[in-house]
């Protein structure tokens, strides 16, 4: 059963361009281990401290493989050090999604 990994991020306004960087640096990591980016978001109007990302998987085991394989990948090692130090990513939590329609 297809799955979409929800991804609700608060952010430090203040700090919207590193996760703009951090996002478009998942834009090429994620595809390349075996997920389907259906996108990251930013605030536009209204509450600027939430982010968004949606990443589509066949099955929640092609997650979990998914998820090993990003401990190994240097890119995305270097792309989560980057979220710890600059400190843009304040609180995040993920919810798993099935299709309903």
């Amino acid at each position: 059963m297809p799955i979409t990994c929800f991804i609700r991020y608060e952010i430090d306004p203040i700090q919207r361009d590193a996760f703009r960087e951090y996002a478009g640096n998942w834009g090429r990591i994620i595809p390349r281990l075996g997920g389907r980016l259906l996108g990251y978001f930013l605030p536009h109007e209204g509450t600027n401290y939430e982010a968004w990302g949606l990443v589509g998987f066949d099955s929640l085991a092609d997650y979990e493989a998914y998820r090993l394989r990003l401990k190994n990948d240097g890119e995305a090692v270097a792309n989560f050090q980057f979220a710890r130090e600059k400190r843009f990513i304040l609180r995040e939590e993920r919810t798993f999604l099935e299709n309903a329609a």
